[in-house]
């Protein structure tokens, strides 16, 4: 896997924020379940960009294109441009790697996986795509790789961050596709003391909770929500979202989920499906 990226810093806090699952398309005028995801994307990034949240690095954890397209990830470049700070991504289940690879990995847009923040903390990034179907696993090299960089940073307090999710949602069309080998992780964690929190996308709902003895969160889309404890698909009206994280030095995380506010995005509640 590619070298780390060191983020030296002496503050006591450092602010990261998390977007994810944007379903862009190549047309823009396109709406996926009754969301414009140009538009409602649009909408959140200007909403952080008017915040005071002085964040210092993003992480966008999946799903940033709905239709594999090179339009689609040119536009994910260009509407992220404006953020100007390091981005780095992961893959989640509708993305397509090579045009990613292709794409985003120019400056501020990084493929590094493993950062190093200041002295205290890391952030491991995990690749848990299956190509060609929506639930998800992380590989044995995967697995072997996150493993040795616990064991190579072991004073560092540790953020994992993937796309599918760990705990279940109650909504059984959705639980069918999380990460089907997460008692494998969950082994090569255990021996670990300073991993402090799991999180990841991929279930467009808000969640902050404990898997095991690792607290885990979720961030909303920006895009279309699945309303939560529903065992047959069914939208959410909450409205598209984001996180933003503090890392402190005393290993302590600080987090909250924001939505927009200065928009309303309503999908189309009448739609049975989703792939």
């Amino acid at each position: 896997m590619l070298s780390s990226f060191v983020y030296q810093t002496d503050k006591p806090v450092v602010r990261l924020l998390q977007i994810t699952d944007p379903h862009l398309f190549k047309d823009t005028n396109k709406d996926l379940l009754g969301i414009n995801t140009q538009a409602s994307f649009a909408q959140v990034l200007t909403e952080i960009q008017a915040s005071d949240f002085d964040y210092e690095l993003i992480l966008a954890t999946g799903d940033l294109v709905q239709d594999s397209s090179d339009e689609g990830y040119r536009l994910f470049v260009e509407m992220t441009s404006g953020l100007d700070k390091p981005l780095f991504w992961i893959p989640g289940n509708h993305d397509f790697q090579p045009k990613m690879v292709e794409f985003l990995n120019h400056h501020p847009i990084n493929r590094l996986k493993h950062l190093l923040i200041g002295d205290n903390w890391q952030i491991l990034l995990l690749d848990s795509q299956v190509s060609g179907v929506p639930h998800g696993e992380l590989s044995q090299y995967q697995l072997d790789w996150i493993g040795a960089k616990l064991a190579q940073n072991p004073s560092r307090f540790s953020l994992i961050v993937l796309h599918h999710h760990l705990l279940p949602t109650n909504s059984a069309w959705l639980d069918q596709h999380n990460l089907r080998n997460s008692q494998d992780l969950l082994d090569v964690l255990s021996p670990f003391k300073n991993v402090k929190a799991i999180m990841y996308g991929h279930i467009h709902q808000a969640v902050d909770d404990m898997w095991f003895d690792y607290r885990v969160m979720a961030t909303p889309s920006t895009c279309i929500q699945f309303k939560p404890d529903s065992n047959h698909f069914s939208l959410d009206t909450l409205q598209p979202g984001w996180r933003e994280i503090e890392l402190y030095n005393d290993g302590h995380i600080e987090t909250r989920v924001k939505r927009i506010q200065d928009a309303v995005f309503l999908p189309n509640m009448r739609e049975d499906g989703y792939e």
